[in-house]
């Protein structure tokens, strides 16, 4: 894909949700890097109801490595993997402490070393904490970049490289939360609202399907 077409589909998509925002609740980067780790296989508004409580009793790594993880685990057993999520928390706010005098550093290497955080959640941080441009590859934007024909594989990896050579650089963090926003609303993994979308001309899941309207 030219960077023109990708343009114009970030355009229209700005278009559409001009309130794309990171759902998650968070007041720094410490909370964000916490919250990102426990959205994994559940939903951003249950992360902020877990969030809202564990936040008020331990909103710093020195404060979480004061709860034991079963008691880490008391405010987000609604959950999914809550036991190993409760782990990975207190353990990263110990790593924060003991290697990087509790920030949260700003490289993906280091963070990527961090308990429990992978490229998607490194990606997050750094976009969104740092606003440093960099592409997070989550289920959403995943399934877009495939449909919207930027990229043609389950590889995240190599999602994330397509997306990151076709889409302005500028545009990345913006892109990534327009396409999560996208893939919520409107272009979902069943049943999609193609009817309702403003992309049909650039999507190579509406043409594929078109034929058996």
């Amino acid at each position: 894909m030219k960077k023109e077409k990708a343009n114009q589909i970030i355009d229209l998509l700005q278009e559409r949700h001009p309130d794309a925002i990171c759902e998650l609740e968070f007041t720094s980067v410490y909370e964000l890097l916490v919250a990102t780790v426990l959205s994994a296989q559940t939903t951003d508004v249950k992360v902020n109801q877990a969030t809202r409580k564990l936040f008020q009793v331990a909103n710093t790594p020195e404060k979480m490595i004061e709860l034991t993880p079963q008691e880490i685990k008391g405010y987000i057993k609604t959950l999914g993997l809550s036991n190993s999520k409760a782990g990975y928390v207190h353990e990263l706010s110990l790593q924060l402490l003991e290697k990087y005098n509790g920030q949260v550093p700003q490289t993906i290497e280091e963070l990527t070393l961090l308990s429990g955080v992978g490229r998607k959640t490194a990606n997050v941080v750094l976009s969104v904490g740092f606003q440093i441009p960099s592409m997070a590859v989550d289920t959403h934007v995943k399934r877009l970049a495939n449909r919207l024909g930027f990229s043609n594989t389950d590889n995240v990896l190599i999602i994330e490289e397509d997306l990151k050579r076709q889409i302005p650089k500028y545009r990345w963090i913006l892109a990534h939360h327009l396409l999560i926003f996208h893939g919520r609303r409107v272009c979902k993994a069943r049943n999609p609202e193609c009817d309702a979308c403003t992309l049909q001309s650039y999507c190579k899941y509406y043409k594929s399907n078109a034929s058996k309207r």
